[in-house]
């Protein structure tokens, strides 16, 4: 999965991280649209990011069986400048994935990853996963994400769907805080994100 970063306000954005889940059968990659705004001593500045996700999962599972929704991501990059200014770093990642319905959340793995300032942790309350990792990463340089594996127990019935977490500014699914060089000096920007819209990534039929 990559980011690209579309477009920014003025105090700019840095291309952030997301991930979801996936296994053995691929679906079709998508295009996620994250609307995201940063609040600014100059004002609050919305932006875009476009993330394409490649996520994976098995067509179908018995009921009550363990089954795994994994995803790999690609190595990504943070803006070295954003509407001409210096993005100095990103930092304090915050990413929330919802587990999904007709389906038992058993355990969370996270793998590998390079440049993240520190490493990543997950943990699930209230029926939401929370990826952290505290960066900083300096604008311009490149990361990558770790492998992230949800294992899941498969429910009595029904569809296991899987998508990202956030609805609006006020509940985002993604969270991080941008340090840019500003001609009234650094700013820090904390930036709340969502999808909009928020596809169906991946659909498990419990039969």
């Amino acid at each position: 999965m990559k980011f690209t970063l579309l477009k920014t306000g003025t105090a700019a954005l840095a291309a952030a991280t997301l991930a979801v889940v996936g296994a053995p059968q691929a679906l079709a990659a998508t295009d996620i649209n994250y609307n995201c705004r940063a609040n600014t001593p100059l004002g609050a500045q919305t932006s875009s990011l476009i993330q394409t996700v490649d996520a994976t999962a098995p067509a179908t599972v018995a009921p009550g069986s363990a089954f795994d929704i994994v995803v790999d991501p690609a190595a990504g990059q943070v803006p070295a400048e954003a509407n001409g200014f210096t993005v100095r770093n990103v930092n304090t990642f915050t990413l929330r994935v919802p587990v999904p319905a007709n389906a038992t959340l058993t355990g969370i793995a996270l793998a590998g990853g390079s440049n993240l300032g520190g490493t990543p942790t997950a943990s699930q309350s209230g029926g939401v996963i929370t990826i952290r990792f505290p960066g900083p990463i300096a604008g311009g340089s490149t990361y990558e994400l770790p492998t992230i594996t949800t294992h899941l127990t498969a429910g009595a019935s029904g569809v296991v769907t899987s998508t990202l977490g956030g609805t609006s500014f006020t509940n985002p699914g993604l969270t991080f805080t941008t340090v840019v060089s500003t001609f009234i000096g650094d700013i820090t920007a904390p930036t709340s994100c969502f999808p909009s819209p928020n596809p169906v990534l991946t659909s498990t039929t419990i039969a």
